[in-house]
């Protein structure tokens, strides 16, 4: 371990069939008054919101709703929320389903109280918040973001076409979270391999950096090698039990900051993928899908030996007799070679991406990096390869 850290996170997490069970005793905490978030039909078309809703009834709770979120959740839609915790006095914010709803949430949570501009405030100054925090909840439908254990919030502002990411204080966590995989059953295949490839993506984000002997680097290994074994079972049959079930335990391992102890991280991937969402509005994990491997086979010489070691780690791949260049470009091309299987997209034209916003996208990218500082050109190459 080569970094001090403190961790700390004070979610808890109910798993498994019965984890509904628990909501009583979570709301029991908190005022009567509640604003339920979720998106479209979905957890109406699968019974959930009755369930639901009739615990909120038993438990002498006053409900408000806001409903249609996107799947990348707009600004328009947080400040909507803010407005609806301001005029209804909101003990608790519920959200239930995926990773965009909850994310909406806490931004809702943290900008209904908020002094002038919360968008200015802490999505782009990243200032301290110092306002009163509404507590959140969640029931989640859609494994891949671990929002569900974590304080980030991305949300999207179409009017300055930015979509932005911010990982808050853990006061902006949920307070509980409900985990039942079978809630993942009715999610159709191309959000399921979505969420897959977000939750891999997360944990390449904070694996390909340093060359050191981590701990941390043995702890994704293993979540790696059990996502890529329960997605294989997933598609398969997607009511495996015991496979979605891993699945959604590790995307919440994935970024509830356990995986990035002690190391530092480089999340560029992300970066472009929140601009190319900003102007195609396409699903995040297909985005992810669509740069990673173009971003990799254009960083790895800067890293090898870690890519070398994620070729025979997680790929099985004999590199005996192959140059290390060899040896870290075979494991790039097992991991293309599994987002084919998957099922995911591989071109930014297939995202309903123009070639006219490449510059425009490289341009407002946050620029960081890991094993390579990016620049704008470096991004512009990148996406131009995606293409």
């Amino acid at each position: 371990m080569n970094l001090d850290f403190t961790y700390y996170n004070p979610t808890r997490i109910h798993f498994g069939k019965t984890a509904l069970s628990h909501l009583g005793e979570e709301l029991s905490a908190y005022g009567s008054n509640v604003l339920l978030v979720y998106g479209k039909n979905a957890i109406k078309s699968m019974g959930l919101y009755d369930e639901i809703m009739q615990i909120l009834k038993e438990n002498g709770k006053t409900v408000t709703e806001l409903s249609g979120i996107k799947s990348n959740p707009t600004y328009k839609q947080m400040m909507e929320g803010a407005r609806l915790v301001r005029e209804n006095q909101i003990d608790l914010i519920l959200a239930v389903g995926g990773g965009s709803v909850i994310d909406c949430s806490k931004g809702i949570s943290l900008s209904a109280y908020c002094e002038g501009d919360p968008w200015q405030r802490y999505w782009v100054n990243f200032e301290p918040v110092n306002n009163r925090i509404v507590p959140v909840g969640c029931v989640l439908t859609m494994a891949g973001t671990a929002s569900e254990m974590n304080g980030g919030s991305v949300i999207t502002n179409e009017d300055e076409m930015i979509k932005g990411g911010r990982t808050y204080p853990a006061n902006v966590n949920p307070k509980f979270s409900i985990l039942n995989p079978e809630y993942t059953y009715s999610v159709p295949k191309r959000q399921m391999v979505s969420g897959i490839f977000d939750t891999f993506s997360h944990l390449m984000e904070q694996y390909f950096t340093g060359n050191d002997d981590n701990t941390t680097d043995y702890i994704i290994e293993g979540v790696m090698t059990s996502l890529i074994h329960s997605a294989r079972a997933a598609l398969k049959d997607p009511e495996d039990y015991e496979a979605r079930s891993n699945l959604m335990w590790c995307a919440t391992m994935g970024l509830n900051k356990l995986t990035g102890l002690s190391k530092e991280q480089d999340w560029e991937v992300h970066m472009i993928e929140h601009q190319l969402g900003a102007y195609t509005d396409c699903p995040h994990g297909e985005g992810l899908a669509v740069i990673s491997i173009p971003y990799y086979r254009y960083i790895y010489k800067d890293g090898i030996d870690k890519f070398v070691r994620f070729a025979k780690r997680i790929w099985g791949i004999d590199t005996d007799a192959m140059s290390k260049e060899e040896a870290a470009l075979a494991g790039i091309d097992a991991l293309a070679a599994f987002s084919r299987e998957l099922g995911l997209p591989e071109t930014l034209r297939e995202l309903g991406t123009t070639e006219e916003m490449l510059p425009k996208i490289a341009a407002s990218c946050v620029k960081g990096g890991g094993y390579r500082p990016m620049e704008e050109t470096d991004i512009l190459a990148v996406l131009r390869a995606c293409y």
